[in-house]
């Protein structure tokens, strides 16, 4: 996702372990009426367009919880996704108490995820209300957890 990428160069980072708490996603647009149930709250279109609920909770250099929604298309040329989605962190980054929106743009194909991060400017709270930066994201069912680790680069404004 290097192409989203501002080429600034930030003062500090901040690793973390992601932990998804809660995963529910379904279709709202099938375009073939194909499709995987995975559980009883994942359903995926082999082509068509969902919506996905996300929490997840966060340890190490960023602490706390963050509730996110996102826009998935399944079916591009590629295999497999294309997702926007938007997510409220909040708790502690370095130390640094309050909330802040992050957009994650991605990709999802060969049970990998591939996705971009950005704080999202003026929707910060405490501590966090400066807050700029970005990370890159890899995290890979392959390894059969729900357990992903990252690395956020940011400054203050």
């Amino acid at each position: 996702m290097s192409e989203q990428s501002t080429d600034k160069t930030y003062s500090n980072k901040a690793s973390t372990t992601m932990t998804v708490a809660r995963w529910q996603e379904a279709a709202y647009v099938d375009i073939d009426g194909e499709g995987t149930k995975m559980g009883d709250d994942v359903y995926i279109p082999h082509r068509g367009l969902t919506t996905a609920e996300t929490d997840y909770t966060y340890t190490g250099e960023i602490q706390g919880t963050g509730v996110a929604r996102m826009i998935g298309a399944y079916g591009n040329p590629a295999g497999g996704a294309i997702f926007e989605a938007y997510e409220q962190f909040t708790g502690s980054i370095a130390g640094q108490e309050g909330s802040c929106v992050w957009r994650i743009s991605g990709t999802y194909a060969d049970k990998t995820v591939r996705s971009h991060l950005t704080v999202v400017p003026g929707l910060g709270t405490g501590g966090l209300e400066g807050l700029v930066g970005e990370a890159e994201m890899v995290l890979s069912e392959e390894g059969g957890g729900e357990t992903y680790g990252f690395v956020l680069s940011y400054d203050w404004s």
